[in-house]
């Protein structure tokens, strides 16, 4: 019986260009299963109901929070990238191998997906338990792409704080939800047609 070796392991890191798209995309949905997953027994540990949280409101006013945030936030995204060097917002290239070629009903649903998934997890779990602020330091933290800069660890960690707001101020789920539906759904376009032209 031959003996496992540590030394022989290695970890060494992953360089976006080796990614082929359907092993992105695998990646993608895993991450986004296991997310939903999390979210749900956490939820249902702390003796509610997921169907509850996901209960869509009476009212409208949800929308005007969800797409007022996701202005806000474009506006500045649309700063940042023209006043910070454009190696400081770098994410490794991970946005433009998932949207750059995707055709447009696939970006949608890769943001909806990832709105939902990561905010039942976020917003519906974490922040009942931990409240706005340590739910956006955990936010940010698994944005780990964004991680080796401080300007768009920042932005991630302020825009995961203002999703926290909307949600304790609407008190739906789905105004974060729509927020970050928005952000990805324009953040993958842009990424798609600039490059196209």
């Amino acid at each position: 019986m031959k003996k496992f070796k540590f030394g022989e392991f290695k970890i060494k890191k992953a360089d976006p260009q080796h990614l082929t798209d359907k092993l992105l995309l695998l990646n993608l949905y895993i991450t986004q299963g296991l997310t939903l997953f999390i979210g749900l027994i956490w939820i249902l540990l702390q003796k509610r109901n997921p169907f509850d949280i996901l209960n869509f409101p009476g009212n409208a006013k949800f929308v005007l929070w969800g797409l007022g945030l996701a202005g806000i936030m474009l506006i500045v995204d649309f700063l940042l990238t023209h006043i910070v060097p454009e190696e400081s917002m770098d994410d490794g290239g991970i946005n433009d191998l998932l949207f750059g070629r995707r055709p447009l009903w696939h970006i949608i649903i890769i943001a909806a997906m990832v709105a939902v998934c990561e905010e039942l997890l976020f917003r519906g779990a974490i922040q009942h338990a931990f409240g706005p602020y340590w739910t956006s330091i955990l936010f940010a933290v698994i944005h780990v792409r964004y991680l080796r800069h401080f300007i768009p660890t920042g932005w991630v960690f302020l825009s995961s704080y203002g999703l926290g707001y909307i949600y304790i101020h609407t008190g739906t789920l789905w105004a974060p939800i729509l927020c970050h539906f928005l952000i990805d759904l324009f953040s993958g376009l842009v990424i798609r047609y600039r490059r196209e032209s």
